[in-house]
């Protein structure tokens, strides 16, 4: 709900003896405050919600509930009583507790207000759900610091000073709590005008009516442990509260403890207040209503006593139920039956609310559009304006406003098009929510989809986005992605009349922009990237121009946040976004191939050796960050795909432009050689034909590039290469062409690199008559180190190209944490195990 704050100007009302200096006017949410500066600048620290205390404008902004005049005295002067005492050590926390509508708010803004005029209100706040930030913790402890420094100017300097702390405002509930409210309190509580006033009138009091409301159940229970324990630590501090709600567990197993009183309201409810309530209701509609008019003047008075009695008996002790069936009795909406048809009618309802839902839903059920229009007031997170709701649906405001006049029973309808439309009661969001109570009426959760679907569409028609609906669809419309995500399969839809799916939204989504030339590379280098990424880093990465990066992404806002600066990261709307991308029987032609991580990593090893496009743009990926980020995505891909499907993926960019073939070709190199000593590297018949494969790309790395000294002396970190095959023996078979192939290779090799005046690079070579080398995997090999090894294996391995013979094995030994060594002897098949 949009946080209104009260339509009158309140110029601290529970202020006594200060002094108006500058002032300033403060135009919150289209209301004007006038404050001191200070408490101006508390306004601008503290960003209170305005809409949650006692003051707010209750037509707007729910419970409209208040306490009949002469009724609930009993009940109230318990609770006054409770506070008044200036026993200081007396219980600190009154829980008043009850079922649904009996008069828990109208008692909480009836004590509200009594503590205010006795300049003894700390503060207020009402929960309530679906109302934004009213329905959480989020703003709870800077709204009642907030309310404390305009009640009690002495704590206004400690308020100031502790909100000025780094980090105060990102810190947990209960610390905001202690440095926000009970801290300041207690340091203004010494000064000697509170020190009179608690003493001879009684402590201050803070009301929370709703706590059950409040949907961070987790933060409730740490908002109560902390408040007992702060009262058990200071006993004497003259500070209440007074707490109301509907028994919930987190709640009751909390303050069901001996340094609270609890008060059940069921013991409260007078026969005589609802009698007193339904008495002056009848008679007021006696003085106004000509129909009733007319009845009495022909069939005497109305209700007659009996049936007047009956109907008091059948409410209980519910004021909302009470309140609820008069309306519906007196309704001036229905022109099909008269008050006096309507009343023996409630006689025959059950107890409670859900029959009168029932009764009053049935009027409008018939109507076109009735089951989107409740269905979006029962699951929207915020409540809309008339206007708002038809624009979300794509209907007209007569439409809505037709479906909702039969409602006023049970719903509020604003007098004007752009006031939000709230329920009487959240017990008819239960009630819709909940299928064995509703019946037809039934919402059921999959429609998160469609309001979803409702909210993308927005964006999609190019509607102005400051409108009602732009905003809620940009504030929660990832919520509805999120709850409809977390229902089981079997209740995700279809919903009837949309028969779309979650997938088929995300396809069609996508689909505005699949014939970008860069969308594929894009939307896998977001999905796969192993770390936040902006589109600066994308544009980088991928060597295209940074608006090419955004053209792509502007269409994409309902399934991508991308920031307005192009150095912050772009996130995913959502994780079902990911799921959808990564699953190919989901995505379809929008699949992300984990093999596009070989791509990535190809990408910053490019970047790593300076091999990178030649931007416009200013290095924006550090050099490191990129070593480290092209193993760990070549790592990804080996462990995403079949042996086969490596080699082929290694080939995919054999015809890349000669310019960029030996930056493939080195890249191919360098990840053959390391995944062939990994753990999880090809089979061991296949490390030959692997290492073969090694001396070609490098081959053809040299012959494509002519001035392959900036990679030739390229360092390949070694850092536990071979620990995935310590132990390990790894046969080493050649064959005649298998030998004759290599070594054709290996003069190629040799070839190019003393045609580029680089020979005297292979005079440092390991000497081929030794059978065993030792090694430090710590350090970091250059490339052609990495060939030098290679050739003295191969050296070793051509030796025996007898088909019958043994062959040689390689053998692998760690000689101490950091040192392997690698040796050279006929090949031994190991012992079974």
């Amino acid at each position: 709900m949009a946080e209104n704050p009260p339509r009158h100007v309140k110029i601290f009302p529970n202020a006594r003896d200060i002094r108006i200096g500058e002032q300033r006017i403060n135009i919150v949410s289209g209301n004007q405050y006038v404050s001191s500066t200070n408490q101006a600048t508390l306004i601008q620290l503290l960003q209170p919600i305005l809409d949650a205390s006692h003051t707010r404008d209750r037509e707007t902004s729910p419970p409209n509930s208040t306490c009949f005049p002469g009724t609930r005295t009993n009940v109230i002067r318990a609770i006054v009583s409770w506070a008044d005492s200036t026993l200081l050590w007396n219980t600190h926390v009154l829980w008043l507790y009850g079922f649904v509508g009996c008069g828990k708010s109208a008692i909480a803004l009836a004590i509200a207000l009594k503590f205010e005029r006795r300049n003894r209100l700390v503060g207020s706040f009402f929960f309530f759900r679906n109302t934004g930030d009213r329905s959480r913790m989020v703003r709870f402890a800077t709204t009642l610091a907030f309310q404390l420094a305009a009640a009690i100017p002495e704590a206004a300097p400690f308020i100031k000073k502790a909100v000025t702390e780094e980090g105060l405002l990102g810190s947990s509930l209960v610390a905001q709590l202690r440095r926000l409210v009970y801290e300041p309190f207690k340091a203004a509580a010494k000064r000697v005008r509170l020190l009179k006033t608690s003493l001879l009138k009684g402590p201050f009091l803070i009301v929370i009516d709703g706590l059950d409301e409040c949907e961070d159940r987790q933060e409730v229970q740490a908002f109560i442990d902390d408040m007992l324990e702060f009262f058990k630590k200071n006993p004497l501090v003259p500070l209440r509260f007074f707490i109301t709600s509907r028994v919930k567990q987190h709640i009751q197993r909390r303050l069901e403890k001996g340094q609270v009183r609890l008060e059940n309201l069921v013991n409260h409810c007078s026969r005589g207040d609802i009698d007193k309530f339904m008495h002056t209701c009848f008679e007021a509609e006696k003085l106004e209503n000509p129909v009733v008019k007319a009845y009495i003047r022909n069939h005497g008075d109305w209700p007659a006593k009996k049936d007047k009695d009956q109907l008091v008996d059948h409410i209980g002790g519910s004021f909302i139920f009470a309140s609820a069936l008069f309306k519906y009795i007196v309704d001036p909406t229905d022109e099909q039956s008269t008050p006096m048809d309507r009343l023996p009618h409630t006689l025959n309802m059950n107890p409670g609310l859900d029959t009168l839902y029932a009764k009053t839903l049935s009027r409008s059920h018939h109507l076109p559009h009735f089951s989107d229009v409740i269905s979006t007031l029962a699951l929207t997170f915020e409540p809309l304006p008339i206007i708002g709701i038809a624009e979300l649906l794509g209907i007209e405001c007569f439409e809505v406003v037709r479906v909702l006049v039969n409602l006023q029973a049970i719903i509020h309808i604003p007098g004007t098009d752009d006031l939000p439309v709230t329920m009487c009661h959240t017990s008819l969001r239960d009630f819709l929510t909940t299928e064995s109570r509703s019946g037809c009426f039934f919402t059921p959760p999959s429609y998160h989809l469609y309001l979803l679907h409702r909210c993308w569409a927005l964006h999609d028609d190019g509607q102005r986005s400051d409108t009602a609906a732009a905003l809620y669809s940009i504030s929660h419309g990832v919520k509805h992605i999120d709850q409809f995500t977390r229902l089981p399969p079997a209740a995700q839809g279809p919903i009837p009349r949309f028969p779309e799916t979650l997938d088929a939204l995300y396809t069609h989504i996508l689909a505005k922009t699949e014939n970008h030339l860069h969308f594929s590379d894009i939307i896998s280098t977001i999905v796969l990237c192993l770390r936040l990424i902006t589109v600066d880093e994308i544009s980088h990465l991928l060597g295209i121009e940074a608006f090419k990066v955004v053209r792509v992404l502007v269409n994409l806002r309902p399934v991508f946040d991308v920031p307005e600066e192009g150095g912050l990261p772009i996130l995913l709307y959502h994780p079902s976004v990911h799921q959808f991308l990564t699953t190919e029987s989901r995505s379809g032609r929008f699949f992300v191939s984990p093999s596009y991580h070989l791509r990535l990593s190809y990408n910053y090893f490019s970047l790593t050796l300076g091999l990178g496009p030649d931007l416009l743009s200013p290095m924006v990926i550090e050099s490191h960050r990129c070593q480290l980020l092209y193993r760990l995505h070549c790592t990804h891909f080996l462990a995403a795909v079949s042996e086969p499907t490596i080699y082929d993926e290694l080939g995919q960019f054999a015809h890349l432009p000669s310019q960029n073939s030996s930056y493939w070709h080195i890249f191919s190199f360098t990840q053959l050689f390391l995944w062939a000593f990994e753990g999880a590297g090809p089979k061991p018949q296949q490390i030959l034909p692997t290492f073969t494969r090694c001396i070609e790309s490098l081959a053809l790395a040299l012959e494509f590039d002519h001035a392959p000294d900036k990679w030739l002396q390229y360092s390949v970190n070694g850092h536990s290469l071979f620990s995935g095959i310590v132990g390990r023996i790894v046969p080493l078979k050649m064959h005649e062409e298998q030998a004759t192939a290599l070594q054709r290779s290996v003069q190629r090799v040799e070839a190019a690199i003393r045609a580029k005046g680089l020979g005297h690079h292979l005079k440092r070579s390991w000497d081929l008559n030794v059978n065993k080398i030792h090694m430090n995997t710590s350090g970091y090999w250059t490339a052609l180190g990495v060939y030098q090894v290679l050739k003295w294996i191969f050296a070793h391995a051509e030796v025996d190209t007898n088909p019958a013979g043994p062959g040689v094995g390689l053998y692998i030994t760690e000689i101490r944490r950091g040192d392997v060594k690698i040796s050279i002897r006929p090949f031994t098949q190991p012992s079974a195990t």
